[in-house]
């Protein structure tokens, strides 16, 4: 029961911190849509790929991410040997409008849209050598701005993207809370306050995943 316990706090713990790095990585994207010359941007993705605390951070990301996947699909096994009954008629139907009930199957969506996404993006810009230069007051960086806006005016990449924000809107919506319950703020005055918090993070987070897309597929 206590591993089994440690497995739910550390998940949690995890959780949250990509939740805090979900809110730099979309602070930073919607810089794309304040200015279309791509400088702003730039030199922000340059900032981000030469500071050297997020390069440091960035392993320390990648394992929480491993972290999180695997403890969040033993937890998964756990419960299910500890219920093998079937579950009744309500139960086999899938509630997208209620994440609780789907969080290891939307989490799964989340990881093939992350892959995806990190494939295009993360591996072109670090090793592909296929990202374009530019230069910003004097200083080369890769142009990220253009490699986005190349991807982004692909129809079915923007809708890709779409229902890749609003997965992760739905997974944090009950993730969220449910971290701050595993880690002890279980009083329900408080609980119902985190569940209210949560559906609206988890809705801004879509809203601002998808907007971007869309500002790209409106604009050009």
């Amino acid at each position: 029961m206590s591993a089994s316990i440690g497995r739910k706090f550390l998940m949690s713990i995890t959780g949250l911190f990509m939740i805090s790095f979900l809110c730099i990585h979309l602070t930073l994207n919607l810089f794309l849509t304040f200015d279309d010359s791509g400088t702003l941007f730039n030199l922000a993705a340059h900032f981000m790929a030469t500071n050297p605390f997020i390069r440091i951070m960035e392993p320390l990301l990648a394992l929480g991410f491993v972290i999180h996947i695997i403890w969040s699909g033993w937890i998964t096994l756990e419960n299910m040997r500890a219920r093998p009954q079937k579950y009744d008629q309500g139960d086999q139907q899938l509630s997208w409008w209620a994440p609780s009930k789907n969080m290891f199957i939307l989490g799964s969506m989340v990881l093939i849209f992350l892959v995806i996404h990190i494939i295009n993006f993360w591996v072109k810009l670090k090793f592909s050598g296929e990202v374009g230069s530019t230069t910003v007051d004097g200083v080369e960086m890769h142009n990220a701005y253009q490699l986005v806006k190349d991807l982004f005016l692909h129809p079915w990449y923007g809708l890709l993207y779409i229902a890749g924000g609003i997965l992760i809107g739905l997974h944090i919506s009950h993730g969220f809370w449910s971290a701050f319950q595993t880690i002890g703020f279980s009083n329900q005055i408080w609980l119902k306050r985190l569940k209210c918090l949560a559906v609206v993070i988890g809705f801004l987070f879509a809203l601002g995943f998808s907007y971007i897309p869309i500002y790209f597929i409106i604009k050009f």
